[in-house]
């Protein structure tokens, strides 16, 4: 069994926040994969399914970012899970918008969410980082995160969100390399190849013109072709 966790903050307010595109995340991974309907759980809410053959259940904590790890903690010990069982979605300043990158333990960066799930359950979880860029201010983040995508950014993370869902089994497989490889086939379709131009009918068939003999020099004296004009 492995436990998915979305951070972000309940409520319509904060629906389509920056700080929310871990909901968003699970949300899509749900409604593409079959999960069952949303359920208030652990204090947060729950849905359940399989990927790949293995029992995934997707959390979105409703304690608000800072206090996430009181309900991760809940339903680790709920289910009897370890750290390793975890997978962290959450939004990464430090990234571009559309990149994401899957990492393995570490710290948390100044991250509200996973500072608090680092309180309760320890650093030893996998994370999905998912990019929303840098106002470019330190002061200027918190407001950046608590403020709605641009409509214009449903460019880049519509293919994103299917992307981490595409490759969602992959990630309960362990398997990094090929989550991101889903991830960049919707982020980054190969292109296809430019069509040969098409040779109009009867191209292939058409004669060549033949070709014209070189014209000789005139080896005439005057007097002869003036003698040839007047014949």
């Amino acid at each position: 069994m492995k436990l998915f966790v979305g951070l972000g903050n309940p409520g319509a307010k904060y629906a389509r926040n920056r700080h929310n595109v871990g909901f968003m995340a699970l949300d899509r991974i749900a409604a593409d994969h079959g999960f069952s309907p949303w359920r208030a759980r652990f204090q947060g809410l729950v849905s359940e399914g399989r990927l790949g053959g293995e029992k995934v259940i997707l959390l979105k904590p409703e304690t608000y970012m800072n206090r996430s790890g009181q309900s991760v903690g809940e339903a680790m010990r709920f289910y009897k899970l370890g750290p390793e069982d975890v997978t962290v979605f959450h939004d990464e300043i430090d990234l571009a918008p559309g990149k994401c990158r899957v990492k393995e333990g570490g710290g948390h960066a100044g991250h509200n969410g996973l500072r608090s799930v680092h309180q309760h359950i320890g650093p030893d979880y996998r994370r999905v980082r998912i990019g929303v860029g840098h106002p470019g201010h330190k002061e200027q983040v918190a407001a950046y995160v608590l403020h709605d995508f641009a409509k214009a950014d449903a460019q880049w993370l519509e293919p994103l969100l299917q992307g981490i869902s595409d490759g969602a089994e992959e990630l309960v497989r362990g398997d990094g390399g090929r989550f991101m490889n889903a991830v960049a086939l919707r982020v980054n379709p190969p292109r296809a190849p430019k069509p040969k131009p098409r040779r109009a009918v009867g191209d292939e068939t058409r004669a060549e013109p033949e070709a014209q003999p070189e014209p000789q020099p005139d080896t005439r004296s005057a007097l002869q072709r003036l003698v040839d004009r007047f014949r």
